[in-house]
This record gives C-alpha cells, sequence and structure tokens, in this order.
C-alpha cells in the first residue's frame, strides 16, 4: 500500500456516513449490523489495497463495496424477504436499494444526529453514540472523550444500544417543538470533536485538522437546514472558525504545541476570522445567550493582534461571565491567564492553585508561564511536573525547552 494513512483517515470520515446511511435502511435497532457491514468494509480494503494499490477514487470504492455487502446482507435475511416478497414476485430482478449519495448522507446523518440525542437516551450515552456512531470515533477517544476507561464506555454503548431496540426509536428529525432540547447534545458532542481535533491527546499528536474539520461540517450541516439553524449553532461555528484562524500557529514544526503568546501572528488566517465574525454576527438574533456566544467572542479577542489591556479585561470579563452560566474546572484555568495580563501575575497564581487541577498538565504549564520571571525555581518545579502528565513528545520536547532555558 503506497500511503498505508489513508485507511485510518477514511475510515475517520466515511465510517460514520456508511452506517448513518445504512441504519437509515435497516433501522436504528440494527445499529450493530450497519456497524459491523461499515467495519468489514474497511477490513476488506486493507487487505485489497496491500495487494493492489490504492484505487484511484478510495472512497467510491469504499461505497461500492459497502453497498454490495448491504445488498449480500438484505437478501440472506429473512425479515427483507417477509418484507418484500410481494414485489419479488412481481419482478423479475430486485435490487435492495443502498442510496450512498451525497444527499442521502447528509440527510441521513442529520437524522441520526437527532435519533442519537432522543430523550430515552441517557445524556452521557447520547454524546458517547455520536461520537462513536457520526463522528467515527474509536473506543479508545470515546473514553479519553469521558476521562474514564474503555469498559465502562463498552457498558454506556451496550446499554444505549438495548434502550434504542426497547424504545423503537426511529432514524428522523424531530418535529419542531422537540428540536430545541435534542440540539443542545448535539452542539456537545460536535465540541467535543472539535476539541479533540483541536487538542488531540488521545491521538498522541497535538492538532488534527481533520476532526476540527468535519466537526465545522457536521455545524454547517444544522446551519443549512432550517430547522436547525439557530443561534447557538451559528455561535458554535463562529467559536470553531476563530479556533482555526490560528491553526498554522498553533504548532511547530515538529507538531508540538505554541502557547498563544509565543505564536507567529503572521500565520493567523483572517478570512477565517472573517467568516467566525460572520456567525458570530447571525447568532446575535434572537434572546438567548449560549455558553458558545461567549466562547466565540472571548475566541474572537484572541484573534485580535493588539496585547492591551482593553483586550484582556474584555476576555476577563467574558470568562466571568461563562463562569456564571456555564461552570468548567478548564474554563476556569484558562480565565486565569486572562487575569494575568489584565491585572497581574501574582494575583493569577493565587487563583489558579485554588482550582487544585493536579491532574492536567496545563494546570502545571500555566502556573510555570506565571512564575517565570518572578520566582524561576517554583516556575521550574511546576514545568516539571508537567512532563510527568505530558502524553505527546512534542509537548515534551516544548516544556523540556523551557525548564533548560531557566537553567541557563
Amino acid at each position: 500500500m503506497q500511503n498505508p494513512e489513508i485507511i485510518p483517515h477514511l475510515f475517520r470520515t466515511e465510517y460514520r456516513k456508511i452506517v448513518s446511511v445504512l441504519c437509515r435502511r435497516f433501522g436504528f435497532d440494527r445499529m450493530e449490523t450497519a456497524e459491523d457491514i461499515a467495519s468489514d468494509t474497511f477490513l476488506t480494503a486493507a487487505q485489497a489495497w496491500s495487494y493492489k494499490g490504492i484505487p484511484p477514487n478510495p472512497t467510491a470504492w469504499l461505497y461500492s463495496v459497502a453497498k454490495n455487502k448491504a445488498k449480500n446482507h438484505l437478501q440472506r435475511n429473512s425479515i427483507f424477504e417477509n418484507k418484500i416478497s410481494t414485489e419479488i414476485q412481481t419482478a423479475e430482478t430486485y435490487e435492495p436499494e443502498i442510496d450512498l449519495s451525497l444527499q442521502n448522507i447528509t440527510d441521513s446523518q442529520l437524522q441520526m444526529m437527532f435519533a442519537i440525542c432522543h430523550p430515552a437516551i441517557p445524556p452521557e450515552a447520547q454524546i458517547g453514540l455520536s461520537l462513536r456512531i457520526l463522528c467515527g470515533f474509536g473506543i479508545d477517544e470515546v473514553a479519553e472523550a469521558f476521562l474514564t476507561n474503555k469498559e465502562t464506555i463498552n457498558k454506556r454503548l451496550f446499554r444505549a444500544k438495548e434502550k434504542i431496540r426497547n424504545e423503537k426509536i426511529e432514524i428522523q428529525m424531530p418535529g419542531p417543538a422537540e428540536i430545541d432540547n435534542r440540539l443542545e447534545n448535539v452542539l456537545t458532542t460536535i465540541y467535543l470533536l472539535f476539541s479533540e481535533g483541536y487538542y488531540s491527546v488521545s491521538d498522541n499528536q497535538v492538532l488534527r485538522k481533520d476532526l476540527c474539520f468535519e466537526a465545522m461540517r457536521l455545524c454547517h450541516m444544522l446551519i443549512e437546514n432550517e430547522g436547525t439553524n439557530k443561534p447557538p449553532v451559528n455561535a458554535l461555528l463562529s467559536l470553531m472558525y476563530f479556533h482555526a484562524s490560528r491553526f498554522e500557529a498553533r504548532t511547530d514544526q515538529n507538531g508540538g504545541l505554541i502557547l498563544y503568546e509565543d505564536q507567529d501572528t503572521n500565520l493567523w488566517n483572517y478570512d477565517l476570522v472573517a467568516k467566525g465574525a460572520f456567525y458570530l454576527n447571525l447568532a446575535t438574533t434572537g434572546t438567548q445567550l449560549s455558553k458558545y456566544h461567549i466562547e466565540a467572542s472571548i475566541a474572537y479577542w484572541h484573534t485580535q493582534k493588539t496585547d492591551s489591556k482593553q483586550k484582556w479585561e474584555n476576555i476577563l470579563q467574558l470568562y466571568n461571565r461563562l463562569l456564571q452560566i456555564a461552570y468548567s474546572p478548564i474554563a476556569a484555568l484558562n480565565r486565569t491567564f486572562a487575569l494575568a495580563k489584565a491585572n497581574s501575575p501574582e494575583e493569577a497564581i493565587s487563583e489558579a492553585k485554588k482550582l487544585k487541577l493536579t491532574g492536567n498538565q496545563f494546570y502545571y504549564t500555566l502556573l510555570g508561564e506565571l512564575y517565570t520571571g518572578i520566582d524561576n525555581e517554583q516556575a521550574k518545579l511546576n514545568f516539571e511536573q508537567a512532563l510527568t502528565l505530558i502524553k505527546t513528545p512534542a509537548d515534551n520536547a516544548i516544556i523540556q525547552g523551557k525548564i533548560d532555558k531557566l537553567q541557563n
């Protein structure tokens, strides 16, 4: 095989599309069958491409194989025979339709998003299923997103699938009255997907743009649908565009993370900044203020080159508001950086220590940065503690460089 990375990449982008279409065709209660056919398609690809080479259009090849495997399954299945026995008797030939056109893939994924977020399914299971089925996450990656282990995730997904069967949940768009309730979990899933790509610890690298752009694509699908084109959706897409605008400046040539203070602003993409501003403006319609509105506003200020007190005071106030409506320890940690810039590093150190995020590498990295120039010995100790928690070699090199600089 000329490009060994192509199958993992295609699995990430195409697996969920195949599963969504097959689930829509077979029924939601036969999700495991759809997953088996999709997985078997990629296994066939790995075997065939190893000997014959990668075909000119790998995606079309996958779709063709998936269709054939699905048709074979339907033709062997007694349910299939019972449902369409009349048609078989009146037609000379029958080809069970497996529609992998772009429009049907889009419709199937959109309906799958909301089917998975049915109120009968517990919220954590909704997100776990979405990451697994819609986003193509492996069990390891789902476990990483939930900060738990594979066994817990497997049990959670099994129970969710049992609930789907018992409740006879169908793959269809909810009515207007239900959309807002289910949309919150759909947006959470997209947000988690983007976050996994923005700092991908589970794949041993800092930035996976493919995941980020897939999250943005799913969000675009919601915006293109009249029933789901809501202010929080636009706010989330705005947030992702602002973050994406700094992709090229976030990592060095070895793939290591470059902290905000050290980024080359000439590498920021202002076309993406403009798109972020466009969707943030669309998000201001209506009266709803979501956490995505505030996080998008924070991200907007981070795309402004000027390092002024006004900039950091605005960011600090936005973090204060965010913590009021959607508290999270990571948001509180990020707030302390803005506090250092708006007020003083000493005040930020005091606030950061209160968080006691002793299992988080960024907690110690931030403390190391805040202590640098004030108490270099404490800075070194915190950077060393961060090293014990770091999961990527590139990050290890960055932090070790900071320690070396303090020692020279």
